[in-house]
């Protein structure tokens, strides 16, 4: 359980009851979009309330009215998912720039102008979704809201997302720093060990990180590796 002071409530009104739960504000909105957490994690007590501030709880007639049980985990997972957190302007204001953030970190990475075939900057990204007027659903998940936001700049933004396949042949001297690394950074589709102890591979990876899978190669072999774009998968 958290710290009782670190807590907001969350509060669902229904069938003329009232129902209040203590929460950690972060971990709530998160299990919110769909992350696995363990509701214990993320209440101040095992107990859901009529009223918090005062200390009543919400009784067993009610509870059996509104969930049809009084066990406390399959209440309070209605409660969070279905209810009203109660953020301050301040937490509600970070979560949401926190969440924007990461939509435009997606599109930015996955996406491309299809006129230029070239990733758009974040920034460029950031003022079409101001100009679109972009509304970022704090209780939504980013898989969502990006296509929410792709649907919304379109019209202002030429925008297409799709993978680029591309050969890689890294030097003997640094295929086995580079096998490691590579595995990270891209999807693997074949790799082959050459007799001479070089290395090569054919990665998928989104168009949008084009120039940072380069910065790689070149830094792990000091300029020595090799790549080929085979074909961009739509």
């Amino acid at each position: 359980m958290i710290p009782l002071e670190r807590a907001v409530v969350a509060r669902l009104e229904s069938h003329g009851e009232k129902f209040e739960l203590l929460v950690d504000p972060d971990l709530a909105v998160k299990y919110r979009q769909g992350e696995a957490i363990d509701i214990e994690d993320m209440v101040a007590a095992l107990s859901i309330f009529e009223n918090s501030s005062r200390g009543t709880r919400a009784s067993d007639e009610a509870l059996t009215k509104v969930f049809s049980t009084t066990d406390f985990f399959a209440a309070a997972e209605k409660i969070i998912r279905k209810g009203e957190i109660h953020l301050t302007a301040e937490q509600r204001r970070q979560m949401i720039a926190e969440k924007k953030k990461k939509v435009i970190a997606f599109i930015a990475r996955n996406a491309i102008n299809p006129q230029t075939s070239l990733p758009h900057p974040p920034q460029r990204i950031e003022m079409a979704m101001d100009e679109a007027r972009v509304n970022i659903d704090l209780y939504k998940n980013t898989e969502e809201l990006v296509k929410e936001t792709v649907k919304a700049l379109r019209p202002i933004l030429p925008i297409k997302f799709e993978e680029v396949r591309i050969a890689v042949k890294i030097p003997p001297d640094f295929a086995s720093k580079a096998y490691g690394e590579i595995q990270g950074a891209a999807q693997m589709e074949k790799e082959e060990w050459q007799k001479d102890g070089s290395w090569i591979c054919v990665v998928r990876i989104p168009a949008g990180i084009q120039g940072e899978f380069y910065d790689l190669i070149n830094r792990i072999t000091r300029g020595n590796g090799e790549v080929r774009i085979l074909n961009q998968v739509y």
